[in-house]
């Protein structure tokens, strides 16, 4: 038996083959690498991008841009959609029109893809990070609410952090690897603070929170269509809300703030051309067709991670919070804690047996151009960033089937 040198607890020498033959016994034997999230276009995205390439509607303007928006807003139970280039580009334009100002503070999780604190930054704002809840991955409400109540005040209407002196402007929950966060707790201290939330649902399209659609649960919710993602359009990304002012901002913002002339070119304010092209938006508008069945497959691909690790002595595999039904963008499994030094070993073995396999991303207060933004104790994200490994989630890998129950 070897000794786990941050724990020392005895572990099995042969935990890392264990661990890959789990996933063998999910995914199969194959000699070519299994990636951890694929593309798959299996409708009519040939169809449909043949139709722009035929009509030469290409561009930002176009019948399947209009479509997309329309039923992606309806997906993600909101009124409005505005489709853009990225995830990245609908999470800075979503703060801004939030009210989000330069100097200002944004409340995000430290456990999130590196975009969320870029899109702060974008805003000329600062991030502010907390900590996440091992039930969910996510924002811990019950964290913030005490890390508030120890930094922060209400001074001419507006939130300040008393440490730095800096406004607080916005929350950004993100809901990680497509579990959604526990918003109502969340949505009711952001009310008491009156601070707007800002959804970071770029994960979860198609997840629910108590039977409600992600995305459409805060002031404004921000989706991605990247290459990796449940659903594709190439690139893209959208703005969903129920504010007719916030979408009708957001839209001119990402249209270089044009403003309605036959002929001539004026602009009201610098802007951002960050509209989504209409090639984009076919691709888009073939995928969404599918995002049902895809779903199913995810879950069952999750119910077979969930059954084969269960009862594994050091490892276990995530499932969704008791409230959600989750989309399993990124199936996770998660060592005991006193199995943390397995962790770089592990993700070898599996990505020498062709198991693309990748940890969580580093944490953003870890990054260099993040170390000085304010934080509160992130004990949680700092444990789960040593325990979590992502395992290949491609909705091909999974067959419809009953999915996972909570």
């Amino acid at each position: 038996m070897a000794q786990a040198k941050s724990a020392g607890a005895l572990v099995d020498p042969a935990f890392e083959s264990s661990v890959v033959a789990k996933l063998r016994s999910v995914l199969g034997d194959s000699s070519a690498m299994t990636p951890l999230h694929a593309p798959e276009f299996s409708g009519n995205e040939w169809e449909l991008v043949k139709d722009c390439l035929d009509s030469g509607w290409v561009s930002s303007v176009g019948t399947y841009v209009d479509r997309f928006e329309r039923e992606i807003a309806a997906l993600s139970g909101a009124e409005f959609g505005i489709a853009v280039v990225n995830g990245t580009a609908a999470l800075h334009v979503a703060l801004i029109v939030a009210g989000v100002q330069p100097d200002d503070e944004v409340i995000v999780p430290t456990l999130t893809f590196v975009a969320t604190a870029n899109a702060v930054r974008h805003a000329g704002a600062v991030p502010h990070f907390v900590d996440s809840s091992p039930e969910t991955l996510g924002m811990d409400p019950a964290a913030l609410a005490q890390h508030l109540s120890t930094i922060a005040e209400r001074k001419d209407g507006r939130v300040i952090n008393r440490d730095t002196g800096r406004p607080i402007a916005a929350v950004v929950p993100m809901h990680t690897f497509g579990h959604p966060v526990d918003m109502d707790p969340l949505l009711a201290l952001a009310d008491e603070w009156r601070l707007p939330v800002v959804e970071d649902a770029t994960e979860s399209l198609g997840s629910h929170y108590k039977g409600r659609p992600c995305g459409g649960l805060g002031a404004v919710g921000t989706l991605s269509f990247n290459g990796n993602k449940i659903l594709t359009t190439g690139g893209g990304g959208a703005i969903v809300t129920n504010d007719p002012e916030i979408a009708r901002r957001a839209k001119h913002l990402t249209t270089t703030a044009k403003t309605p002339h036959r002929w001539a070119f004026l602009h009201d304010e610098v802007a951002y051309n960050y509209r989504m092209p209409n090639i984009n938006a076919a691709l888009g508008c073939a995928q969404l067709s599918q995002l049902g069945e895809r779903i199913a497959r995810k879950r069952h691909l999750a119910r077979q991670y969930i059954e084969a690790f269960d009862g594994i002595d050091g490892i276990s595999a995530f499932r969704e919070p008791s409230y959600a039904r989750s989309n399993y963008w990124l199936n996770t499994l998660l060592l005991d804690t006193i199995m943390i030094d397995h962790r770089d070993p592990l993700l070898a073995a599996l990505n020498d047996a062709n198991l693309m396999c990748r940890p969580v991303w580093t944490l953003m207060h870890r990054l260099e151009m993040f170390a000085d933004c304010p934080r509160a104790p992130l004990k949680v994200a700092e444990n789960l960033e040593s325990r979590i490994i992502n395992v290949p989630s491609s909705a091909a890998l999974g067959t419809s089937g009953e999915g996972v129950t909570a």
